[in-house]
Parts: structure tokens; sequence; C-alpha cells
């Protein structure tokens, strides 16, 4: 997958097919309550065999069932597709409970 930095378009055009997303400078992040502490473990534990797949790791922050995922491709300096794509997989994941 590209490396190549996304414009602001391409940006806002993939946030709009990730509604639970919002662009923080050059991250997007997302908020995930869980129903439960060992639930929003179990959602970092999948997320990150998927980020080991596709080796590229999100920062991870949990507070109690709140657990924050922040993507941006340090790398290259920005977004990238592959932060939409892993956008979707952590969206994927969590829709699966």
């Amino acid at each position: 997958m590209s490396t190549a930095l996304l414009s602001d378009d391409d940006i806002a055009k993939a946030l709009t097919e990730l509604p639970d997303w919002a662009r923080e400078g050059d991250s997007i992040r997302r908020t995930i309550e869980a129903s439960s502490f060992l639930a929003g473990i179990e959602l970092v534990r999948r997320v990150a065999a998927a980020a080991e797949v596709a080796d590229h790791h999100p920062d991870i922050d949990i507070r109690w069932r709140r657990v924050t995922f922040t993507l941006s491709t340090h790398s290259a300096g920005g977004l990238t597709a592959r932060d939409m794509a892993l956008a979707r997989e952590i969206d994927r994941l969590h829709a699966q409970g």
C-alpha cells in the first residue's frame, strides 16, 4: 500500500466513509467505549494482531473502558492510505464485537 501523503481533499473524502474518526493535524483519531475493561483490552488485542499483519501500528491509549486509536504514517510525515485502511479495519473489528 502506498505511503504517499494524502491531500487534504483525499483525507476529507476518506473521512466521509469513516464517520467516527476525526482529523487532528497529521493524524486521525477515534475513541471507542467498550462494554467493559476486558472488552476494551480484547479489542486492543485484535487491533494489535491486525496492525502486525499490516506492519502499520496505531498509537493506543486505554482509559478503563475508553480506548483511543490515533493513526498517522510517521515515516511519511502525515496521513496516507495505510492509515485509512487501518481505520477501516479497526471499525470492522469493533463492529464484530
